[in-house]
């Protein structure tokens, strides 16, 4: 043990002095979630201030009907009516951009009105967000329009309006303000957590391997009177750690990011911060280091295969897809954790997380998640163990 504790200590403080190590490790990690969600809120909020004070452009081809809907939209002061507009243009001037909205009434309209039909209006916009500002604003004034004729109409009939509605359907969703934001956000947040695990382990093990190799003292390491396999495992040790520290910051950067942002309400803030608290954060960081100790082996036999460092960043590029993909896989909506996927590397911890931040984590999934991520660290490990004994490989030139 004492030998290992030596190898871990020798690698570790050369690791600390590597700027680049440290940068993947632990600066990125603690920047990027304060970064990205300041970046959001603040282009949202500007987005949302800009569509909802922009003068809309609109036109009415009425054909001598509506009336009054044109006059409701001519009070509007933040809408600008636009005349002579041909009915085979509104398509092409709305990708322009020089319209935001048409409205074209059918000829009919006052008359199917009038025998209490309804009438047909034909409205064109442009979105591609599901928030749909523009389209909304404009909606409006359609649906103030229709109340006034239906007043009008039932009034005509003397009639009750709560006639037409048969069915009064409450609803009432049961999931926790807890599941909901844990589910939203339960996403993308086991995708960096996985991401930065990845990146915090890779230079390390590149440095440890391929790095040694290039600077000429792994032979030196080799001659000293300690067991391979000890030597191994020191290093090892260091990969793993980086990779474990990597995770930690981002989760770190994240509190930090949800505690400071300025825009968020208090009652979202408590959620989240209770969604994200220390029984959780302990729940996945027990995720994090079987996987951590897989993604370990794999570098570091990668790393020790290679002639040099170049070329063991060549060869562990590829594998960022391979961690990306089933990560990926995760955010996708309607796939939840089952006994099937929680086999799959990667995809399995993505999935379990997004369980335990909503709360909804089953102890039968997690348990096949634990055997399938422990099983693969051990066989990691002990592929990483084989490849280190070989000569050939560490004196591959």
């Amino acid at each position: 043990m004492r030998s290992i504790a030596t190898v871990f200590k020798k690698e570790m403080i050369d690791t600390l002095r590597d700027r680049r190590a440290l940068v993947f490790m632990i600066l990125i990690p603690l920047l990027v979630f304060p970064l990205v969600i300041q970046v959001m809120i603040s282009v949202s909020k500007r987005q949302e201030r800009k569509a909802q004070a922009k003068t809309l452009r609109v036109a009415v081809l009425d054909q001598g009907n509506a009336l009054r809907f044109v006059q409701m939209l001519r009070e509007r002061s933040d809408l600008e009516l636009v005349a002579n507009v041909p009915s085979d243009s509104i398509a092409a001037l709305i990708r322009a951009d020089s319209l935001d909205g048409a409205f074209l009434f059918a000829a009919s309209f006052d008359d199917d009105v009038a025998e209490m039909k309804p009438g047909r209006v034909d409205f064109y916009f442009k979105t591609t967000d599901e928030s749909g500002i523009v389209q909304s604003r404009l909606r409006e004034t359609v649906e103030r329009y229709e109340k006034e004729l239906l007043d009008e109409r039932f009034s005509r009939l003397e009639l009750d309006q709560s006639i037409v509605e048969a069915v009064n359907l409450e609803s009432h969703n049961i999931a926790s303000i807890e599941e909901r934001i844990g589910k939203s956000i339960g996403g993308i947040v086991p995708y960096m957590f996985i991401l930065f695990c990845f990146m915090g382990a890779m230079y390390p093990a590149i440095d440890l391997g391929a790095g040694e190799k290039e600077r000429g003292t792994m032979e030196t390491l080799l001659t000293a009177p300690v067991n391979r396999f000890h030597i191994l495992l020191g290093k090892f040790g260091v990969v793993v750690v980086s990779g474990l520290v990597s995770a930690a910051v981002s989760i770190l950067g994240l509190a930090i990011a949800i505690k400071l942002s300025p825009d968020m309400p208090k009652e979202f803030l408590d959620v989240i911060l209770k969604v994200l608290g220390w029984d959780t954060i302990v729940l996945l960081m027990s995720l994090l280091v079987p996987l951590t100790i897989f993604f370990s082996g794999i570098l570091l036999s990668v790393s020790l295969a290679a002639r040099s460092f170049k070329e063991a960043q060549s060869l562990i590029s590829p594998l960022n897809i391979a961690v990306v993909l089933p990560a990926g896989i995760g955010l996708t909506p309607g796939i939840e954790l089952s006994f099937a996927n929680a086999w799959i590397p990667v995809l399995n911890v993505s999935l379990a997380t997004k369980e335990i931040l909503a709360g909804t984590i089953r102890p039968a999934e997690l348990t096949v998640v634990y055997v399938s991520l422990i099983t693969l660290a051990i066989a990691s490990l002990w592929g990483s163990a084989w490849w280190f004994r070989r000569e050939s490989t560490i004196f591959r030139s």
